[in-house]
């Protein structure tokens, strides 16, 4: 029997703007089907006269701090440094200041830049690089911030507060999407219960998806999703922010890394996989297939709806009228019947769903697999099922 990957029959959501490509590929090596969204994209500044402006008022007098935040966003720096004839003046300074650096992407520019950074936090945290300022005192210095894609307020503001003069260099910018239709359509994807996870790489990427939702009328029905069914994943605290804030259970990497993020969310994955015995037939559902006997069977959404809604309480009947509003595009109950048709032709077993005569219908789990101390009297059933009706 050929052996079946461990994320095939997920589908997975990206709206990365960078190393989508990177991330993606971590999937599907893993058997997942991914689906690309862009939500924001990077417009450089090099041609920007802010930064240009930050850059000069950096240059008119020596800085006590420079704190860099991204790897790219300072080779980006440097290079239009390097543009306007002010390359070799800038990393002089620099070379004169304590660099801070955000994290090990930072670090490697830091020295591929020919200096030497004076503190890196192990977290690759703005909120530790923070505190390390303050702890050390600022009242009274010159300190330049590279910001990465958004303003920082509060970094920003907590050194201002404590005296620092603070220099903020934008480097770039996230924008929204040039072409909307694809984040337009995994939003879609999301509600029509075809995306299983949602792992985010940046804060402005989840902001932005968010942002999408809300302009054509669907930021309820997203955030209800994110909180009670799809998988959402973020690479850090900072990217997981404007959603924790929404109450939507976020899974984290113990390090900021696009490797270690693609892990956990293929073992929180796995880890919400149902498994079940019926009739002598062992079942595993992965998002938009199903595993029967060893065996992989791709599921079209409205069959794939109702088998979830069955295996949620596995031998419980579940009403018909339930089972409509669990589909993806509501119905009357024949499209129920319909949908449990295609089910157990998807299935291979009709017996694997039971009708239960004028109640509805039931997964025909084994007793073991059954845990019937919470169910209510009416849910207890017994006797009076047809197979394959």
């Amino acid at each position: 029997m050929t052996e079946i990957p461990p994320l095939a029959g997920y589908a997975i959501g990206l709206t990365a703007a960078r190393r989508a490509d990177e991330l993606g590929a971590l999937f599907v090596r893993k058997g997942a089907t991914v689906r690309y969204g862009p939500s924001i994209r990077i417009v450089p500044l090099s041609d920007d006269t802010e930064l240009r402006a930050a850059t000069m008022r950096l240059l008119d007098s020596p800085v006590d701090a420079a704190v860099l935040t991204t790897g790219i966003g300072f080779r980006g720096w440097l290079e239009a440094a390097e543009g306007w004839g002010l390359g070799d003046e800038l990393i002089n300074q620099l070379a004169k200041a304590s660099v801070l650096a955000r994290g090990p992407k930072a670090k490697g520019a830091v020295r591929a830049a020919g200096l030497t950074e004076a503190y890196s936090p192990s977290s690759e945290s703005n909120a530790e690089v923070l505190d390390y300022l303050l702890n050390s005192g600022v009242d009274g210095q010159r300190i330049a911030v590279q910001l990465h894609g958004e303003p920082l307020p509060f970094f920003v503001e907590s050194l201002r507060q404590a005296g620092a003069e603070v220099i903020e260099i934008p480097v770039y910018r996230w924008v929204g999407p040039a072409d909307p239709g694809p984040l337009d359509r995994l939003i879609d994807g999301v509600l029509d219960g075809v995306i299983d996870a949602l792992p985010f790489t940046s804060a402005p990427a989840a902001a932005s998806t968010l942002t999408m939702a809300k302009r054509s009328g669907r930021y309820g029905a997203l955030v209800e999703a994110m909180q009670h069914r799809v998988l959402v994943a973020a690479v850090g605290p900072i990217t997981a922010g404007p959603l924790a804030a929404l109450g939507v259970p976020v899974v984290q990497p113990e390090r900021a890394r696009i490797g270690a993020l693609a892990r956990v969310v293929s073992l929180a994955l796995e880890q919400r996989t149902p498994k079940l015995n019926a009739v002598g037939h062992r079942i595993e559902l992965r998002g938009q297939a199903v595993i029967v006997d060893g065996h992989l069977r791709d599921m079209a959404p409205a069959p794939m709806s109702v088998l979830r809604a069955l295996s949620r309480r596995p031998g419980v009947v579940v009403a018909r009228k339930e089972l409509t509003s669990a589909l993806p595009s509501g119905g009357e109950e024949h499209a129920v019947e319909t949908a449990v048709g295609r089910l157990r032709t998807a299935l291979g077993h009709s017996a694997l769903v039971q009708t239960v005569v004028k109640r509805g219908y039931r997964l025909a789990v084994d007793e073991t697999d059954i845990d019937r101390s919470d169910l209510r009297p009416s849910e207890k059933y017994s006797g009076n099922t047809k197979t394959g009706r």
